[in-house]
């Protein structure tokens, strides 16, 4: 079998597919307000070749996929993209994320479709605090998460950007809902990308810190979680709950790198953090065979770069986190 394997001996196994770059949020990290520089739907990948692309990608060692945006749930037809992952042998695990705003309807044909597990993005508790940061409706996230636990996705994972002066205050807050609710939830830093995100940096929290800010109140132990995901895990003591935290700035896990991202566009991404990528798209309109389109993606994988710079160099990245798939 011909692997995926980039320079540095790393194992490229989990592929962050993006269905589409539009939102029906506008978190100020993430997406300008009044940005409608979108992609050409004549430009997303087709179902048909969504599933080509990853067809290949899994005889080559790819095993866990996540879907992503944009918000994946605005795209029509998500689920059946979905159902075509699910059946593709070598995909162990199928997983999305979403902000959960169209999730009460959706949940159980997601569910359905094969999706194993979600990530919901969720920064505050407060409902104009919310609408502050997204200019959304907090009551349709909660909405959605219940209609996610009633179908049956387990775990949930709650994925929270902290932010200095706009919710830091509140890391105890929602640690203390997940118990209650049986989730687990990830802390995530701010990163710098686009315009937004370097914004956002002036908002940084050093997760670290809160780590031991919470080990004050909460018996924080070592564990891990199934997933092939970057956060390095703690489990409440007392509880079956978990908490993550995704360090990208402050403790980077570069080196157990094992992912790509594959924008709507198909371009593939080689690291967030970086400009290295490689189109598909117009190969696969072209008729690229297989054995060619093998090669196509084994030196995609050989531009993988050793790490990001968002520390070193924070202005490198001018795409929005939207545009990539988060």
């Amino acid at each position: 079998m011909r692997e995926l394997i980039d320079p540095f001996g790393r194992r490229i196994e989990y592929l962050r597919l993006s269905v589409t770059d539009r939102c029906d949020l506008r978190c100020f990290y993430c997406m300008p307000e009044g940005f409608t520089d979108f992609e050409e739907p004549a430009h997303w990948l087709t179902p048909d070749e969504v599933e080509r692309v990853l067809g290949v990608m899994s005889g080559m060692g790819l095993a866990h996929v996540r879907i992503t945006g944009g918000e994946p749930l605005v795209r029509r037809g998500v689920a059946d993209i979905a159902r075509r992952i699910r059946a593709l042998p070598g995909i162990e695990d199928l997983s999305l994320s979403t902000n959960a705003t169209r999730l009460q309807r959706m949940a159980g044909e997601l569910r359905a479709s094969g999706v194993d597990r979600l990530n919901v993005s969720l920064d505050t508790l407060h409902p104009e605090r919310f609408k502050s940061i997204t200019q959304g409706r907090l009551d349709k996230v909660l909405e959605g998460l219940a209609a996610a636990r009633a179908a049956g996705f387990s775990p949930i994972k709650i994925n929270m950007v902290l932010m200095k002066g706009v919710n830091d205050d509140e890391a105890e807050d929602m640690l203390d809902y997940c118990i209650e609710q049986g989730f687990t939830l990830r802390y995530i830093e701010t990163m710098p990308m686009g315009d937004t995100g370097r914004s956002a940096t002036d908002h940084y929290v050093d997760l670290q810190q809160v780590r031991r800010r919470l080990q004050e109140r909460f018996n924080l132990i070592p564990s891990v979680m199934p997933g092939a995901g970057p956060a390095r895990y703690m489990r409440v003591a007392g509880t079956d709950v978990h908490v993550g935290f995704i360090t990208p700035i402050s403790q980077h896990f570069c080196e157990s790198c094992n992912r790509v991202r594959l924008s709507v566009d198909g371009t593939l991404y080689m690291c967030l953090g970086q400009e290295h990528n490689f189109p598909l798209r117009d190969l696969l309109r072209k008729g690229i065979p297989d054995d060619e389109l093998q090669d196509a993606l084994i030196a995609a994988i050989g531009l993988k770069p050793e790490r990001h710079e968002f520390r070193e160099r924070p202005e490198k990245i001018i795409r929005f986190m939207s545009m990539t798939g988060g």
